[in-house]
């Protein structure tokens, strides 16, 4: 596994993030334990529990903390101010989806704690205060927002640091090989591809750190497919809905079949590819990631250890045609 520091945040941080949304089922507790446990084993010290994850997970991980006694070891990424049908950007949601968290989870204070959407018509002032005197009270380590615009984090930062407060350490966006058609959710953002240049660059310069949820496209760089398969995917449509509604595209497909291509030539798969290319970013960056079961926590390790030309990352991303 490899590790990155994040200013404000303890310990390091493992390059992986192992998700709860998906592959975590809170009514089947032996296998959220094995999951959990096969994390810590491959090195992944670092998981993502967002607050409209709903409480069952959040307990279930803290009665996991407990019972294996670990809670040294780990860091933890909590999520809140998730709209639920309308903007909840406030000081006082922001607060009480962290205290929710921490009841839930039995802890007193989570690593990372980041705004889970933006509302742009709220002043950045009242939500960076917030945040301070959470840190300041010991809740929380560092913050940032997911799904934020980098103009309005850099509006924060600049309002923090003329307060003499502390600013955004990380954002949350999508980042992956793929190039969203529509985003899976109702105000999320993307920074893959030329439309997400800028905003690559500005995180880079003022060393903010990514969390890129989405890593490897909702799926769609599983390696269980390809566009010969279309047909048979429209049938199964509920079971596949994000890669196909936000992936499907001609470009896409092309990535991914450049993907199988220089997988197989290198001896790799097609999620361990895109997972390297993400990873290979001039970025300080942290994939959310869900493995479900002890392959796939060895493949996405694996990935980590895997390097790619400049000439490789520009072939999967198209902007040259060949090898």
């Amino acid at each position: 596994m490899k590790y990155g520091t994040v200013p404000g945040v303890r310990r390091q941080v493992s390059r992986l993030v192992q998700g709860t949304a998906t592959v975590f089922d809170p009514s089947n507790i032996k296998s959220c334990y094995e999951m959990l446990d096969l994390s810590l084993e491959y090195g992944i010290n670092t998981f993502d529990l967002a607050h409209c994850y709903g409480k069952e997970r959040s307990v279930v991980f803290g009665q996991w903390l407990k019972d294996r006694q670990v809670a040294d070891k780990v860091v933890i990424l909590a999520k809140g101010a998730h709209p639920y049908g309308s903007p909840r950007v406030t000081p006082k949601d922001i607060t009480d989806d962290l205290e929710s968290s921490l009841s839930w989870m039995q802890v007193d204070y989570v690593d990372l704690f980041v705004l889970h959407r933006d509302d742009p018509s709220v002043p950045v002032g009242p939500i960076v205060e917030i945040l301070n005197k959470h840190k300041t009270d010991g809740k929380i380590g560092a913050f940032g927002g997911s799904n934020w615009t980098y103009q309005r984090i850099a509006e924060a930062n600049e309002y923090a640091l003329s307060s003499g407060l502390t600013p955004f350490a990380v954002t949350s966006p999508n980042f992956s090989l793929a190039r969203q058609i529509e985003a899976p959710w109702s105000d999320c953002l993307s920074i893959s591809g030329p439309g997400g240049e800028e905003a690559r660059s500005w995180y880079s310069k003022n060393h903010i750190s990514i969390f890129s949820w989405s890593s490897l496209a909702g799926g769609f760089f599983s390696g269980r497919f390809s566009k010969t398969d279309l047909d048979v995917l429209e049938k199964d449509r509920s079971s596949l809905e994000l890669c196909l509604r936000c992936s499907a595209s001609e470009d896409n497909f092309e990535r991914l079949d450049r993907a199988k291509k220089l997988g197989d030539q290198m001896g790799y798969s097609v999620p361990q590819i895109a997972l390297a290319y993400v990873m290979l970013q001039p970025l300080d960056i942290y994939a959310l990631i869900s493995c479900d079961g002890r392959s796939q926590f060895e493949s996405n390790v694996a990935a980590l250890d895997l390097l790619l030309t400049e000439q490789e990352i520009a072939y999967l991303d198209l902007r040259v045609d060949s090898l």
